[in-house]
């Protein structure tokens, strides 16, 4: 077999292409050196809108479950009856609508960080989700994200993937901006030219790899997209049948995450994908106990991640890690209208088959005042430190200087197996070459 370069396949016709649709279409048919199943893949699931950790993860005993009660007398998930919470531990549940996540937590391979997030002082959306996704707390002026740095930073990618960095979702996410890379579409299956004449889309394709035809970063991205057209519009993504059993919630963030289990046993070389779920600003008719609203996008969350798990053989789980993240908690006490108000303190959820599972993280307490300014859990564990960890042990990148400019104070928790690497704080040039540029592939 003639093992083709990167730039020969780019530059190659689509005919071609479609010529191997009966073959298994991953990465040996392609030519690419990548040797699967070697890379590790990063998959981050954003909670838009401001999560209520603490009704993921409510108190169930001791004086704080008193606190608890007392200022969410409709909201508070129970400790006993058919909404209880699940016992995670004796001080500790998890939310009835998530129960499809308990038997991995009993596993050992779903971990919890409680009171964690940013220290930044904010309560506001766009900012908070801006901090997180660059890295940059309290910076408003960076121009790409903390997934954009560590692939840079990481001296690139593994080898020499088709399809290397994927965003589910309607636009390219704050993350990954500065990544020409990003695959960038809210559903794989629409993911096409959208016509019904063959010959006149076999010509639109011929035309449009002519006018990309060249070396400079647009014409290289233009042609990587139209690459990553030919092979998505061979899979037939309604056919799919989830592997061990698996069943996804209905609705597009199943669906989203059932493409992303497709594209993963593909071996198309996938290595960091992002998509989000919203609906977390539950500011009234929250839920009351553990029914309602709230539970309902809780359990879609829940038995997404927990199908998605369930589909991937232990030869993907062994090399993915999963993190779930929002922008931040919502206060202790509920409002008027049956909701809760935007909070400080939130959640991280991290799954894999080389996560360690538990709860992580130091407890600050909800007596007032524990509170964050008196009305909110408090972060005890920032955010990049989880993230830190997961670069550093599972991707071997220590370069934080680069990825979290502004981070000084890592330590592992302890949420993810791997080899420890100290951490560099540093500010090296980066790769010859490594301009960040915000042009996604295609958006969609």
């Amino acid at each position: 077999m003639t093992v083709l370069t990167r730039r020969e396949f780019l530059v190659g016709c689509s005919t071609a292409i479609a010529a191997m649709a009966g073959a298994k279409l991953n990465l040996t048919v392609f030519g690419s050196p990548l040797a699967e199943p070697e890379q590790k893949i990063l998959v981050n699931v954003f909670l838009r809108g401001g999560c209520d950790a603490l009704n993921i993860v409510p108190p169930i005993a001791g004086e704080d479950r008193g606190y608890y009660e007392a200022a969410r007398p409709q909201l508070k998930i129970s400790t006993s009856g058919v909404e209880a919470a699940i016992p995670l531990n004796s001080q500790f549940g998890i939310h009835p609508a998530a129960a499809s996540l308990h038997g991995l937590f009993q596993d050992n391979k779903l971990a919890i960080v409680q009171a964690c997030g940013l220290h930044e002082d904010t309560r506001s959306h766009f900012d908070a989700m801006e901090y997180m996704e660059t890295g940059t707390p309290g910076n408003k002026g960076t121009n790409n994200g903390w997934l954009t740095r560590h692939l840079l930073s990481a001296q690139g990618l593994a080898g020499d993937p088709l399809i290397p960095v994927m965003a589910l979702g309607n636009q390219h996410p704050t993350s990954l901006q500065g990544n020409p890379d990003t695959l960038v579409t809210s559903r794989l299956d629409r993911f096409n030219l959208s016509s019904g004449h063959y010959q006149w889309r076999d010509a639109q394709r011929f035309s449009l790899r002519k006018l990309y035809e060249g070396s400079n970063s647009v014409q290289v991205a233009g042609l990587e997209a139209l690459n990553a057209l030919d092979v998505i519009e061979l899979q037939n993504f309604d056919a799919y049948v989830p592997s061990n059993g698996a069943q996804y919630p209905t609705g597009s963030f199943g669906d989203q995450l059932k493409s992303i289990a497709q594209m993963i046993k593909l071996q198309l070389g996938l290595q960091i994908v992002t998509l989000d779920l919203g609906g977390w600003d539950t500011h009234n008719n929250q839920g009351n106990g553990g029914g309602g609203y709230f539970a309902g996008l809780l359990r879609q969350l829940a038995d997404g991640l927990s199908a998605f798990y369930t589909d991937l053989d232990t030869q993907y789980t062994s090399r993915i890690t999963i993190t779930v993240m929002s922008e931040f908690g919502r206060r202790l006490r509920q409002n008027d209208d049956d909701g809760s108000d935007h909070g400080h303190g939130g959640i991280m959820l991290l799954l894999g088959g080389e996560v360690n599972g538990g709860l992580y993280g130091p407890w600050p307490g909800l007596r007032n005042d524990q509170l964050y300014d008196g009305a909110d859990l408090a972060v005890t564990t920032d955010y990049r430190q989880v993230l830190s960890e997961i670069l550093i042990r599972r991707f071997a990148n220590p370069n934080l200087g680069i990825i979290f400019p502004d981070y000084r104070d890592y330590s592992p928790l302890g949420v993810v197996k791997g080899t420890d690497i100290p951490p560099n704080y540093d500010k090296p040039p980066l790769p010859q070459g490594s301009d960040f540029v915000y042009m996604p592939m295609v958006q969609r």
